[in-house]
């Protein structure tokens, strides 16, 4: 039986990329293994929204190009934007790679590794340039989509990604999306919706609808456009599933519609992502992001107005090109106002093959960069705190996901001593995590029959990340029923 090992670096999306990479394999005979060393085949899933996720593979890389030398029939390959981005650059770089296979190509990975492995040339298979051919060639060139799906490789059993568009057309000078993902297709309601009732007769409980901007999505089909809130009203009626997400959302595209969506269908979780990047006009005009500071203010409005519990979280770039003082503070003025659940904040860095590295210089001193993003990540983590402080003596239902970090990290101290973990499936209490709602992180004690299943919490502390929770027991007559 072929051994196999993946690594997987970047989003949501390339997760489930992985996942369904493993559920092919798999049926061809594959075991999934935990570490390079033990597998006959290693590949890399990789990313390049930026320069240190592409640095992390090389240097994985680097460390196996001994191992292919002492064993030449062990494989290896490098799957996924980069493989798209940089093509035969990485053979350059490593000669030892046996594949490089873009994310449009990723059906075709167990019919490439037999080939390999029967004394087959190395291989490349990737996408077409968005300039080499009219636009529905290169949407052929991109389209890959296969219900495998592999439990093992999601976060949890009962959660799941679903991928509902591929592809972007915002072209934002900074970003590399476009060219490695293609254009934009949404897939069609009637398939997701076959694959989301696949999910729930497998026991999956929560699924994220996943697209670059996943509240683009449109698909025309008889005469009649299905939008995303339509999309999500069709979800909301298949039995097993209980709470819906997506990510990640376009500012302009937040319309009303999808709000009463998230508003009045139960099963919406109340959060959203909604990446800003920065709080100056003249910098969205640089990164092309097709939005004004105005324009995302407006929208927060409608937000709060319509979901007025709504947990809404962004990313920001700092230090882009001609990015001043005085554009800086605009950003810190705008996410001090927004209130955000928390922020996902990067240093700007040019990225090969983007208008803004062609056409922009790269001018904003590293030091100044990472002097932004640190003033940026203390704001937020005080608005954070401040809060989750608002939950203190609430109850709150979250979804039981597994153990916390903490109970993993004693599991696996007290693997290396040799000392079992013990049977928390019998009663042996241990730390749980779970989600609220609106997305917030919550950790309790508990047992591992609650994974999987919604309960209720009672919130007894809270800082910037983690609320602190217990389980809540019911007194029922002269009875007590507890969750745990």
């Amino acid at each position: 039986m072929p051994k196999l090992y993946i690594e997987t670096v970047g989003c949501q999306m390339n997760m489930l990329d992985s996942e369904l990479v493993v559920a092919s394999l798999r049926r061809q005979g594959y075991e999934l293994v935990g570490t390079p060393r033990e597998a006959d085949t290693i590949l890399f899933n990789t990313c390049s929204v930026r320069q240190h996720a592409e640095d992390k593979i090389y240097s994985a890389l680097g460390r196996l190009k001994h191992a292919k030398r002492t064993h030449p029939e062990k494989i290896i390959g490098v799957l996924g934007c980069m493989a798209q981005k940089d093509q035969r650059l990485i053979f350059d770089r490593a000669p030892y790679v046996d594949l490089v296979v873009g994310p449009g190509q990723l059906h075709q990975i167990p019919q490439i590794l037999q080939e390999i492995a029967a004394g087959g040339e190395k291989r490349m298979e990737v996408s077409l340039d968005r300039t080499d051919g009219s636009r529905s060639q290169v949407e052929r060139s991109f389209e890959s989509y296969d219900p495998l799906r592999d439990e093992e490789m999601r976060p949890s059993p009962y959660q799941a990604f679903v991928r509902i568009m591929i592809g972007c057309d915002k072209f934002c000078t900074y970003c590399i999306v476009p060219s490695v993902r293609g254009p934009e297709q949404s897939r069609p309601a009637a398939l997701i919706e076959l694959e989301v009732r696949k999910l729930a007769d497998e026991g999956c409980r929560e699924i994220t609808l996943l697209g670059q901007t996943v509240n683009s999505y449109r698909h025309a089909a008889d005469g009649r456009t299905t939008r995303l809130s339509d999309l999500i009203e069709r979800l909301h009626a298949i039995d097993g599933i209980d709470r819906i997400k997506f990510v990640t959302n376009y500012p302009k595209d937040m319309t009303d519609d999808l709000l009463q969506a998230v508003r009045d269908l139960p099963k919406c979780s109340h959060y959203l992502h909604v990446p800003c990047q920065s709080g100056s006009n003249a910098v969205l005009r640089r990164m092309k992001r097709g939005y004004s500071v105005e324009e995302y203010r407006e929208m927060l409005g409608r937000i709060r107005e319509t979901v007025p519990d709504a947990a809404v979280t962004s990313d920001w770039i700092v230090g882009f090109c001609g990015e001043t003082d005085h554009d800086f503070q605009a950003t810190a003025e705008l996410l001090r106002e927004g209130r955000f659940k928390n922020s996902f904040i990067f240093k700007y860095s040019p990225r090969p093959g983007t208008k803004a590295d062609e056409r922009l210089p790269d001018d904003v001193p590293e030091q100044v960069k990472r002097e932004r993003n640190h003033v940026l990540l203390e704001m937020q983590n005080q608005i954070s705190e401040q809060d989750n402080q608002v939950f203190l003596g609430r109850e709150v239902t979250v979804l039981v996901e597994g153990p916390s970090k903490t109970s993993r990290k004693r599991a696996s101290e007290g693997d290396r001593m040799g000392v079992t973990a013990g049977d928390h499936a019998h009663g042996e209490a241990l730390q749980l995590t779970g989600r609220t709602n609106c997305d917030r992180i919550a950790v309790f004690d508990g047992n591992a029959r609650l994974i999987g299943r919604f309960i209720p919490v009672m919130v007894y502390d809270a800082n910037a990340f983690t609320l602190f929770t217990s389980v809540v027991t019911r007194h029922v007559g002269p009875e007590v029923y507890s969750l745990v």
